[in-house]
């Protein structure tokens, strides 16, 4: 597992020994920034990391020009690592590791309250085996929607066998992509739903 473009290309991640964490392959990290980049989504973006393991999205996001990456992980274990592999890319000023629930605390925002600009959703499978308007994933986003700033963009990886809804509140799916045995969803959240104070 590696940083495959911009400042840190090629650098290789420190994963852990055991498979607590889902890698993303590298092919597939890859053909999603590509459409990230579609979306003109990176460059001076806030960033949210949520079930980020040891960072590979997030860090891939520093790599090409995010501003910061919050990173959220529950696991003790898998956020030493993480922390090594900030360090080792220099991202540490750009960065801030919380330790939670994802479900219970979404994407927590900046002492300053600035929201986000993009978010990786990332779960284990087994929690989106159900994503229907009743399930946690629905429950996250409502979450977000106070999270992420208007026109936000929230991607959602789960399995291509529980395609995600076209709508949760104020996010609407805008680009659905499957590769291999997995499907990833970009949401956008809809302006004219957002308060008014934006950041």
């Amino acid at each position: 597992m590696r940083i495959i473009a911009g400042t840190k290309r090629g650098m290789k991640l420190f994963s852990p020994e055991t498979r607590v964490t889902r890698p993303i392959t590298d092919r597939v990290k890859e053909s999603l920034f590509n459409v990230l980049r579609n979306y003109d989504l990176l460059a001076g973006a806030r960033v949210a990391d949520l079930f980020c393991g040891v960072g590979s999205l997030g860090l891939e996001a520093l790599s090409r020009g995010a501003a910061f990456v919050t990173f959220v992980e529950k696991d003790a274990e898998v956020i030493a690592i993480l922390e090594k592999n900030i360090a080792k890319a220099g991202f540490g000023a750009q960065s801030r590791v919380v330790r939670a629930s994802v479900f219970g605390v979404g994407a927590p925002v900046g002492p300053g309250g600035e929201r986000y600009d993009l978010v990786f959703v990332d779960p284990p499978y087994a929690t989106t085996q159900e994503v229907d308007e009743h399930s946690s994933l629905a429950d996250l986003l409502h979450v977000l929607q106070d999270q992420v700033v208007a026109r936000g963009v929230v991607v959602v990886r789960t399995h291509r066998s529980t395609p995600v809804l076209e709508d949760y509140g104020p996010f609407h799916a805008v680009d659905r992509r499957q590769w291999g045995t997995m499907s990833i969803v970009l949401l956008q959240a809809k302006a004219d739903e957002q308060p008014a104070s934006g950041h």
